[in-house]
């Protein structure tokens, strides 16, 4: 009789799939279908560490303008759970959309600069419109509605924190979020889910030595690593500031009209980005990316909105349009663009865009300038526009 043995093989049956880790990957694959294809997942545990680190900020002033950007709001923002009490998980979504190298014409035609996110339809719009696409797709999964809350950019939440700790980029000196194979070029949303999933892992990198961006920055916005000082920014000026520029600034705002994008340009890993053909995000018309100076200062309000309607640009009005166009033709003009500005200073309906067409014609400084100048100080109804002249025509 041959005795039993022990076999030295172990054999482990297989285990089913880990449904947890099933659902994850399945969102993430209905997120591609739907057009939001760079993903991540984060818990909604508060994010203590930003809110001290916001708090800093505005305690040093560096959100100075931004009024609705209180201590109690970024207290409130590093919590989900108090915008959206169910709150489990976070899908944490970037929209790509470096459009590939791109010049500004050399058509003869003074042109302004509008940063590249805004050339195409309001990225709020077009993410929500996704994220809505995509938590029906997951509910029709499921069987059953989700408790979820879409979030992109206007809402109380932290967005770059989230997405940092979801593993879905890192914070680059600039501040923005470096998101592996498309830079800083990234448009961020979130879905909020009452769905427990696997988070991923924040990834471990960072820019090194590199200060490229604090370097390049032209108002030198970007005082430290990590720490831009908005009243400074370039975005923020022509953008959220709804008074007059600080003339001590308006030299360095080379042609930008609506944004900035130095800081991502000059990046190496922006630079490396790959191209996001999103027919969404590109523009409509040559004026909707590079407009003409001249358009800009003569446009009605009926040629504001149908050109910029459904886009971005919108948040800076007619008004702030115009008035960085009278900064841009100052800084890139030439004795072509007098006439222009000379009648923007006599005759344009906003005070605001008067009063910044005379500092453009003290920077093109001819002897049409100093007779336009003349005539405004003599003419003008509006007391800071004569104080914008009268120190133009000190100036020349």
């Amino acid at each position: 009789m041959v005795s039993a043995r022990t076999s030295p093989l172990h054999f482990v049956p297989p285990t089913a799939t880990d449904p947890r880790r099933a659902l994850t990957d399945r969102i993430k694959a209905l997120a591609r279908q739907h057009g939001l294809a760079v993903t991540a997942i984060t818990s909604a545990d508060p994010f203590p560490d930003v809110a001290e680190h916001l708090d800093q900020h505005i305690t040093h002033g560096h959100l100075t303008g931004l009024d609705w950007f209180t201590s109690e709001r970024a207290s409130f923002a590093t919590d989900i759970r108090n915008l959206h009490e169910g709150a489990i998980s976070i899908l944490s979504v970037a929209l790509p959309y470096w459009p590939g190298p791109t010049e500004k014409p050399d058509d003869g035609v003074a042109r302004g600069r509008i940063s590249r996110y805004a050339w195409g339809k309001d990225y709020h719009r077009v993410i929500k419109r996704r994220l809505t696409a995509l938590q029906s797709a997951v509910e029709a999964e499921l069987g059953r509605e989700l408790d979820t809350r879409r979030l992109v950019d206007t809402a109380r939440v932290v967005e770059r924190a989230v997405a940092a700790r979801a593993g879905l980029g890192w914070y680059g000196k600039h501040s923005n979020l470096i998101v592996p194979g498309h830079g800083s070029w990234v448009l961020l949303g979130e879905l909020v889910l009452d769905l427990d999933l696997v988070p991923d892992a924040p990834l471990n990198r960072d820019c090194g030595r590199c200060a490229i961006c604090i370097d390049r920055c032209p108002t030198g916005a970007i005082v430290a690593p990590y720490t831009v000082h908005a009243p400074s920014c370039i975005s923020y000026l022509t953008i959220e500031l709804r008074e007059a520029i600080p003339p001590e600034l308006r030299a360095s705002m080379g042609d930008w009209v609506y944004g900035c994008d130095v800081c991502q340009e000059v990046c190496p890993y922006t630079g490396a980005a790959h191209r996001a053909d999103d027919a969404d995000l590109l523009p409509k018309s040559l004026n909707n990316a590079y407009p003409s100076l001249h358009w800009l200062l003569t446009m009605s309000q009926e040629d504001f909105g149908a050109t910029y309607h459904g886009t971005a640009v919108p948040r800076a009005k007619r008004r702030g349009l115009a008035r960085n166009a009278a900064v841009a033709l100052g800084n890139i003009g030439t004795d072509a663009d007098i006439p222009m500005l000379s009648a923007a200073l006599a005759g344009h309906d906003e005070a605001l865009v008067r009063g910044h067409a005379a500092w453009a014609l003290c920077r093109l400084g001819t002897t049409g300038s100093r007779d336009a100048l003349d005539r405004s100080l003599r003419c003008d109804p509006d007391p800071s526009v004569r104080a914008e002249a009268r120190a133009a025509r000190l100036s020349l």
